[in-house]
């Protein structure tokens, strides 16, 4: 397995040794969470010998959304979608990947002791990568409401990815795995379903595949954009809607979806088993969909992907 300890990492302009990457005990990023991030998937394919990045460029955009959103004013004039695509892809090369693979990516305030201040400061870009690992069982996942509510797009956006933002995420994860669940799906301020704390969520109702939509507090995620675009190309009716609690325990099928987790199926919420604690058809049709498209062997999607 790839030991990101061992790899180069980006930081500040350099390719330099992982343990090198590191930033000061008193900078803007440590004391008040000022940086924004993303993470995109690099897929190994064995029988090809070829190495895919997703959507890599939806992730630049992704990332140059964050920083506006946050008024980080120099990222966007120094990191053009040509300099970016060109540092990831050495990166890749460098590190002579040949498994999957997660790249983060961070755009931080580079300051330190400057308080909670962030136009006009310098902003830094740094990235790394790190083995896919599993962050969640692929074979299904135990999920609860949490007590937590997510925090609201005028408190801290969640149109953005803002690494501090990911204290609410924590406080629910931490409270779920103590209650005995694996994980925990958030509501918005209004008591609707929103996400849970690091992917997306999809329901399926009356045959249907729902998901929250956007006017309710989550982050417009890569991959639950992909699969908006997948689901009606298999037949399969999607909509974006409001969605109550109260669904989630009436629902035919559940399941997760992120760059991390992929797609991930919901056994339970809240002690109710859902399809019976079984993976959903919709849910399986939809995994082994999103599976070719990441290995490059489905050509309608081919442009997702770029080989590194």
């Amino acid at each position: 397995m790839f030991d990101y300890k061992k790899s180069e990492a980006f930081f500040r302009n350099n390719f330099v040794p992982f343990e090198q990457a590191n930033v000061s005990i008193a900078s803007s990023p440590v004391l008040y969470g000022l940086s924004v991030y993303t993470v995109f998937s690099v897929n190994w394919n064995a029988k090809t010998n070829k190495l895919y990045a997703f959507r890599l460029k939806d992730h630049y955009e992704r990332l140059l959304q964050s920083a506006r959103i946050m008024d980080f004013d120099s990222f966007e004039k120094e990191w053009s979608w040509e300099k970016f695509e060109k540092t990831m892809v050495e990166l890749v090369k460098r590190n002579k990947v040949q498994e999957d693979a997660l790249v983060r990516v961070t755009v931080f305030i580079d300051e330190q002791i400057a308080g909670t201040r962030i136009r006009g400061l310098k902003n830094s870009l740094s990235a790394y990568i790190y083995p896919k690992g599993q962050i969640l069982s692929t074979s299904g996942v135990h999920m609860c409401i949490s007590s937590w509510v997510r925090n609201m797009d005028n408190s801290i956006p969640a149109k953005a990815k803002i690494n501090g933002s990911y204290v609410n995420a924590s406080l629910m994860k931490n409270e779920a795995i103590l209650n005995g669940y694996d994980d925990a799906i958030a509501l918005d301020h209004n008591g609707h379903v929103a996400e849970s704390t690091v992917a997306n969520l999809f329901i399926v109702r009356r045959g249907k595949l729902a998901t929250p939509d956007t006017s309710t507090d989550i982050l417009e995620g890569i991959t639950r954009d992909s699969l908006l675009e997948i689901a009606p190309k298999l037949g399969i009716e999607v909509e974006e809607r409001s969605i109550d609690r109260t669904e989630l325990y009436k629902c035919e099928e559940a399941f997760l979806c992120g760059s991390s987790v992929r797609i991930t199926p919901v056994l339970s919420i809240d002690r109710r088993l859902v399809n019976g604690g079984n993976v959903g058809k919709i849910t399986d049709q939809l995994m082994k969909a999103y599976e070719n498209i990441r290995l490059g062997k489905d050509n309608q999607f081919s442009n997702w992907l770029q080989a590194v």
